[in-house]
């Protein structure tokens, strides 16, 4: 399941969009089941763009929630058993307050790997102006005409990226 969950990282996106298309289009099983139960089209629609960038970013997610899930000493959560606390009970009282800061990153970073999505959007959902039409794809089509509009887009996603890395400088940069 790890693999599956972490194979977006080193498919090219565009290989991304491929399987969505194979797993979701109309004429596959799922997303054939998906159209006829709860009529819902994932392919070219804004659900689509949701569902290429969530698949290109989960990876990022769940890499830095399980480094900060193995790094949680068991003793807490030992303690807390042996006091009479459930499962439940340990994780949402000592594990999750112990890796919070780590989901709130994992989240930040894979919003951020999200908003700079090309291959597997473009592929998936396509670049329908107003419905499926992300900055990244703007971007894109921007360059062929309007080359100041293409940078000023740009330096906006440049901006948002800077913003981001500035601000989980401190869970990357651990100080002795």
């Amino acid at each position: 399941m790890r693999g599956l969950v972490l194979l977006p990282m080193v498919l090219p996106p565009v290989v991304g969009g491929v399987a969505l298309i194979s797993a979701f289009s109309l004429r596959s099983p799922i997303g054939g089941w998906l159209h006829d139960v709860f009529g819902l089209q994932l392919t070219f629609s804004t659900k689509g763009v949701v569902l290429a960038e969530v698949f290109v970013a989960m990876p990022f997610y769940v890499i830095t929630v399980e480094a900060a899930l193995r790094n949680v000493d068991q003793r807490y959560e030992q303690v807390a058993a042996s006091l009479g606390a459930s499962r439940f009970t340990v994780f949402r009282r000592v594990t999750l307050p112990m890796v919070a800061p780590s989901v709130g990153a994992g989240a930040v970073l894979a919003w951020a790997r999200a908003l700079g999505e090309f291959g597997a959007t473009i592929t998936f959902a396509g670049n329908i102006v107003g419905r499926t039409q992300t900055l990244p794809l703007a971007v894109y089509l921007k360059l062929e005409g309007d080359g100041e509009a293409a940078i000023a887009l740009s330096l906006v996603l440049l901006l948002v990226s800077f913003v981001v890395l500035v601000g989980l400088r401190d869970k990357w940069l651990v100080r002795a």
